[in-house]
């Protein structure tokens, strides 16, 4: 029989929403796994087939398209927003589509009857069936904290329908560690082999098995919390050239920053070294208000910095969204990204990026001189 080729030989993994940082973080994920990447534009594929991965045809608002995702990989990367639609209400109806999909069902085995004492010998299996999801979701879960500083114990209150929405994904995606079963009793375990012998012993009596149900394999989820995402490519060019106003210095915010190569890079490690159904920042070390961030980068590229308005003035002649990203400050804590998952940030603050760039040429006052990417600063879209 002919060997299969070494990339058929590799475990699998899924990115499900693979944007620019999906496309930074492939690289290094094609070398580990053959990478299946869902996408719902054919216009995509030759893209994602150059970067080394497999165009998976499905669409998170379609849940008859996901069906066969749950059997596709055990690690999945989940970098997808929810619907920004008007009216999508509270829930994230695309996460909860995706869990539904990867909980389906693995296989059926057999049960035993030795009730709680028994289950106690079989945790010991729980690691070697367990799979592994990283969810990209956002710091705008926290609403404003007044500029405090945060860390990822304190309790969401989001402000917006969209932070609600992000916070029903996380709680979607955690809730895929806590194994459940199909059939009359809860509280059995699948178990096969050895293990029924463990549970025999440590119930002191002989185990009965007389039935099977459909077990769902246990899922470690971890939660990376994103604040602004930058890179050379995701300034917010075409903010400074058009003049947009930010606030005075009394009324201004404390915005957070991630490098999106440094983004992508944690997403992977929070594969290998994210613990179980835990929240990690994934925030670099910048503590600038909003209106010094964009007169830092308007300095480092040669532009003029924007006017500054009061806050009533700002909800005159700001539209409503941006407004929103206006109203909300705080300082993410990042203790547990150096720490757990030991990250040492390529890019430890903006200033680092900004460093590195020249001024811009005049621009020319047409379309095709704008760049194509103009990222708020909270903008959390991987």
């Amino acid at each position: 029989m002919k060997k299969p080729s070494k990339p058929l030989g590799r475990p699998r993994l899924l990115v499900v929403g693979c944007g620019d940082v999906g496309m930074r973080a492939l690289p290094a994920l094609v070398e580990r796994f053959r990478v299946f990447a869902v996408t719902s534009s054919d216009a995509r594929h030759a893209a994602l087939r150059a970067a080394g991965a497999v165009p998976v045809v499905a669409n998170l608002d379609d849940a008859a398209s996901l069906q066969r995702l749950g059997r596709l990989a055990s690690r999945v990367l989940h970098l997808a927003p929810p619907a920004g639609v008007a009216g999508s209400g509270t829930q994230d109806l695309r996460t909860r589509r995706l869990r539904a999909a990867l909980n389906r069902p693995s296989k059926r085995n057999i049960v035993p009857e030795g009730g709680l004492r028994a289950l106690s010998g079989l945790a010991h299996l729980a690691p070697a069936s367990r799979r592994i999801l990283v969810y990209a979701s956002t710091s705008g879960v926290y609403g404003d904290c007044g500029g405090a500083v945060v860390d990822e114990t304190r309790t969401p209150a989001p402000r917006s329908p969209r932070g609600q929405r992000r916070v029903d994904a996380e709680r979607t995606v955690r809730t895929l560690g806590r194994p459940s079963f199909h059939g009359r009793h809860p509280r059995r375990v699948l178990t096969t082999g050895a293990a029924r012998a463990r549970a025999a012993s440590v119930s002191g009596t002989k185990a009965s098995w007389r039935r099977t149900v459909h077990a769902r394999v246990s899922w470690r989820a971890s939660v990376v919390r994103i604040p602004g995402i930058y890179a050379a490519d995701r300034l917010p060019l075409a903010r400074l050239q058009k003049g947009t106003p930010a606030l005075v210095a009394s009324d201004d915010v404390f915005t957070n920053h991630i490098h999106a190569d440094d983004l992508a890079a944690i997403l992977i490690r929070a594969m290998w070294r994210g613990r179980a159904q835990r929240v990690v920042h994934a925030s670099d070390d910048t503590e600038w208000r909003m209106g010094e961030y964009f007169d830092r980068v308007a300095d480092a590229l040669g532009l003029p910095r924007p006017p500054r308005v009061s806050r009533d003035e700002a909800r005159r002649v700001l539209e409503p969204t941006l407004l929103s990203f206006m109203s909300e400050s705080r300082r993410l804590a990042n203790t547990r990204l150096k720490r757990e998952l030991g990250y040492a940030l390529r890019y430890p603050d903006v200033a680092a990026l900004l460093s590195t760039l020249t001024p811009l040429s005049p621009p020319e006052p047409t379309p095709s001189s704008r760049p194509s990417a103009d990222v708020p600063p909270t903008n959390t879209a991987a």
